[in-house]
């Protein structure tokens, strides 16, 4: 008989409201060990409330989310010892170099040998030669590898990645997009929020879309192509884009929760 490994996120029918505004209405998701699973939303879907929630920042209004098996409500310490968390804004210190950057982080972490992580780290993600430089000299994608990096310091099983190339030009978005493909390939696991559905379709494994504080879909790319069915040009079949696909099922944009998710 054989057996299904647990995942590495689990979420079941998670609520939360600010007041009498609800952002998420009864979310449920699995995210399978060393797997990217992309959240995708619209501004005020509830993407970073839900990934605050995860992360332990959060508690939610009723449902259940474990990470790793863990409850992050229950032990949330246990829970934060596994996850690293990449906002959508990267959270590096700019007057330190980028070497410093990355031993601080784990001198925090208690961890043997700072230095030698810092170096390692620093040229898993090609920042060697700018690593002896300060940050805020650093490009947009330089600044925002570096961030990812530091999240890694430790190694943590699971990491979140909320909205990580909100802002870069596209080279640097591209950039970013090949260590998000690197992690997995180790074997981490990656929650990606994105509202670029590009990005969804460039790196994701499995993609929920969320609308409205709930999931209207969730499966592969081409399971959710299968929605759709394929348009016929001249007898050419022309399958539907992940665009095409998340503005039909979320209908018209009715803009609601948005100044409150982007404050949340």
């Amino acid at each position: 008989m054989t057996t299904t490994a647990s995942p590495a996120i689990n979420v079941k029918g998670v609520e939360k409201s600010y007041k009498d505004l609800h952002v998420l209405r009864g979310v449920d998701f699995e995210v399978q060990k060393g797997s990217i699973f992309a959240l995708l939303g619209s501004n005020g879907a509830g993407k970073t409330t839900m990934v605050r929630i995860l992360s332990t920042l959060l508690k939610s209004d009723a449902g259940t989310a474990t990470v790793q098996g863990i409850d992050v409500a229950a032990d949330p310490l246990g829970v934060r010892e596994r996850i690293s968390l990449t906002g959508q804004f990267a959270a590096v210190d700019e007057i330190l170099t980028g070497r410093e950057n990355l031993v601080l982080v784990a001198k925090l972490r208690h961890l043997a040998d700072p230095g030698r992580i810092a170096d390692d780290l620093l040229a898993t993600f090609r920042l060697t030669d700018a690593g002896g430089r300060r940050a805020g000299t650093y490009s947009g994608g330089m600044r925002r590898r570096l961030d990812i990096a530091m999240s890694l310091v430790g190694h943590p099983e699971v990491i979140y990645l909320d909205e990580p190339t909100t802002g870069l030009d596209p080279e640097a978005r591209i950039e970013v997009w090949d260590v998000v493909r690197g992690l997995a390939d180790t074997g981490t696991t990656v929650l990606l929020t994105t509202q670029y559905l590009d990005e969804a379709e460039q790196l994701a494994d499995r993609i929920a879309i969320l609308h409205e504080g709930r999931i209207i879909a969730n499966g592969t790319l081409a399971e959710l192509k299968r929605l759709l069915p394929a348009a016929k040009v001249e007898y050419v079949e022309k399958q539907p884009t992940l665009e095409e696909i998340f503005l039909t099922l979320i209908g018209p944009t009715s803009g609601a929760n948005t100044g409150k998710e982007n404050a949340a």
